[in-house]
């Protein structure tokens, strides 16, 4: 089979068009973001202009005063909520990914299936659940009933990850550690584990971002509590006679950017983490 090279001039026009379209679909992509930090800016005066401000011309930082006036608090129960779930999803999937991908117990492929099947259970289902449940348990409107709520999006696909990452690992190294006389939690806590350091990372990123960014199980099992995340924060913004689009913005702007620093922080150990298992040496 042969072929025609192209010429250096006609290398650098195919470069420049795949650049030029890179370029404008990341425009295209990112310009919701910027219109929420344009908007956030922009006084209620001005939001009903036509056309629009393409840039705040007269800026204000109302917006931004409202959010560290009333939704610090938010801001603080959304954090603990997600910290929660990561210390949660991490403690209840790496050891059942651990049995799962070296231990070899029976029923292992069912209960893989079923993790698999739960990931496409509805949202509002399980909330509805939730509520039933935590009626009788006194749990609503509660921190730690949002904290085991979330986990539940995020162990099936936490396993799953921790379950392909843990079986790449050396069968040699863990039959070294269990003729040093290394039980099983002692080998998983001191071998498995601190090789996992990527899908642990992945996971517990995963986790805090679902928990983070949750609005059904908090509107449903929180709502009116004293203690709400972010998004109730946002939604409490909205109404038939309040809408300071201003101020919701804003307070978008400062929710987005936790989860933003985190996810450039571990953009490459969760690269390594979510392809783990898919090749082999």
């Amino acid at each position: 089979m042969t072929g025609i090279a192209l010429s250096t001039p006609q290398r650098r026009d195919r470069t420049w068009v795949r650049t030029t379209v890179g370029v404008l679909l990341t425009a295209a992509m990112l310009f919701p973001v910027y219109w929420m930090i344009n908007v956030s800016f922009t006084r209620d005066q001005d939001m009903r202009k036509s056309p629009p401000d393409l840039f705040p011309v007269h800026g204000t930082v109302e917006g931004y005063r409202a959010v560290f006036d009333q939704q610090l608090p938010y801001l603080g129960t959304s954090l603990v909520i997600g910290l929660g779930t990561v210390v949660l999803t991490v403690a209840l999937a790496a050891p059942a990914g651990y049995a799962l991908a070296k231990l070899r117990p029976r029923g292992g492929g069912v209960l893989s299936f079923l993790l698999l099947v739960a990931q496409m259970i509805p949202g509002i289902i399980m909330a509805m659940g939730f509520y039933a449940i935590y009626l009788q348990l006194g749990l609503l409107q509660s921190v730690p009933g949002l904290i085991v709520a979330d986990s539940t999006l995020a162990v099936p696909f936490a396993v799953l990850i921790f379950t392909a990452f843990m079986s790449g690992i050396p069968g040699e190294l863990i039959q070294a550690a269990q003729m040093d006389g290394a039980r099983a939690l002692r080998t998983f806590w001191s071998i498995v584990l601190p090789m996992s350091r990527n899908s642990v990372v992945t996971v517990s990123l995963f986790a805090f971002l679902w928990s983070w960014s949750d609005f059904i199980f908090a509107s449903t099992l929180a709502n009116g509590g004293a203690h709400e995340p972010i998004t109730l924060g946002i939604y409490h913004y909205i109404g038939n006679n309040n809408q300071q689009w201003n101020a919701i913005m804003a307070t978008a702007v400062v929710a987005s950017l936790p989860a933003t620093v985190i996810l450039v922080l571990a953009q490459r150990y969760v690269a390594a983490g979510v392809t783990a298992g898919a090749v082999k040496d």
